[in-house]
């Protein structure tokens, strides 16, 4: 019998014991309105109050009591904001991000943290000077399978796991006229989706000892990247991960093969679908995932279809809120542990990511650039 990880439900969260963390909100695009706002608007310990936007309207018509305010400066300097998330375009991230930490303020940043390791160093160590909560929004830590696939190989269910296929296919043959699909810095689908895929697998199994990435676009006319394929070698352990936007028919989201089975997962979570239909944590059965998974053992490869924990985005933003009220009382130590993604696995996400890139710029897989400082504070948190 697995037994899940430890994951603390939207309903079972203790109550804070301080007034709620004012927060604004910086972009209120697709990543803004569907993630951010609602799992902001679900955490009793944060106050949406103010949103970065230059379309009011927009805002009011799902957030008619935020202020609206459409320059940076006069959102920074109210005295009572203690919380910035940013959810802008990609190229924005670290600009505002060091904009927020000088001003005093805790930050949020979508992913990907940066667009350059440069940038995500800077910010980490401005983070630590300022003595501010800096965290990333990894929610796919949060994905039910992810969680599964967890707890299967803590069980060593699967032997000496051998190889790690975990993709992130879409079907889009058209192109749309959006920031995400030009060619500008962060823009294309290895910005999009590939630090969702290298978080999990940095979170699974740690740093790997080298990349190698293809990165291609494929769409008659495309601009940037819609798809890429990427491996990371852990010696006798391979992951292969993927995404692609013309890839039709049902997606196998996970695989993973060992030396007593292995364990199969189609679909994607369902969190994100629900989140794009309206709804939030608080509605019954917002992180069930009905896509079961199927584990195949023994030399007949008999396959038993197995039980999902539940999703749970919201975990995100009730650590947030507790790392900023630990900080602000003064306890660095306990903010620094509350924080669901510390700057330090940000980094080494995108020491992987610049990997994957120079990797395909040089044709061949290249390792790491991270000092042993930084190695450290990864695998030591």
């Amino acid at each position: 019998m697995l037994t899940w990880p430890p994951v603390v439900s939207f309903f079972l969260r203790p109550p804070m014991s301080a007034l709620p963390v004012h927060c604004a909100l910086l972009g209120y695009g697709f990543a803004g309105k569907t993630f951010h706002a609602p799992l902001l608007l679900a955490e009793p310990g944060l106050h949406l109050a103010s949103v970065l936007s230059s379309d009011a309207a927009k805002v009011h018509a799902d957030l008619p009591e935020a202020r609206v305010e459409s320059d940076l400066a006069a959102l920074l300097a109210d005295p009572a904001l203690r919380l910035v998330v940013i959810a802008t375009p990609n190229d924005l991230h670290a600009p505002l991000a060091r904009a927020a930490l000088l001003a005093g303020k805790h930050v949020v940043v979508d992913k990907p943290f940066t667009v350059t390791l440069a940038e995500a160093r800077e910010l980490a160590a401005l983070a630590a000077e300022r003595g501010r909560v800096l965290a990333v929004f990894h929610n796919r830590r949060h994905d039910g399978d992810f969680l599964a696939l967890r707890a299967l190989l803590a069980a060593g269910t699967l032997g000496e796991l051998v190889q790690l296929d975990s993709r992130f296919d879409r079907f889009r043959p058209e192109l749309r006229d959006r920031w995400r699909e030009r060619a500008t810095p962060g823009g294309g689908l290895w910005y999009d989706l590939a630090p969702h895929l290298v978080d999990q697998a940095l979170q699974l199994f740690g740093l790997p000892e080298a990349v190698s990435a293809r990165i291609a676009t494929l769409r008659p006319g495309g601009q940037a990247c819609d798809w890429w394929q990427a491996r990371l070698d852990y010696g006798r352990l391979q992951v292969c991960l993927q995404a692609s936007m013309i890839a039709a028919g049902p997606m196998q989201r996970l695989a993973a093969y060992g030396t007593r089975g292995a364990w199969i997962k189609h679909g994607l979570d369902m969190q994100e679908d629900r989140l794009r239909a309206g709804g939030g944590p608080r509605d019954p059965g917002f992180g069930l995932d009905t896509n079961a998974p199927t584990l195949y053992l023994g030399d007949d490869a008999v396959s038993v279809a197995q039980p999902m924990p539940v999703g749970d985005y919201a975990a995100f933003y009730a650590a947030v809120a507790r790392a900023v009220a630990a900080s602000d009382a003064g306890d660095a130590t306990t903010a620094a542990a509350l924080n669901p993604v510390p700057p330090a696995e940000a980094v080494a996400a995108m020491a992987v990511i610049e990997a994957g890139l120079r990797s395909q710029a040089e044709g061949r897989a290249v390792g790491l650039d991270l000092s042993t400082a930084e190695r450290a504070a990864f695998e030591h948190g």
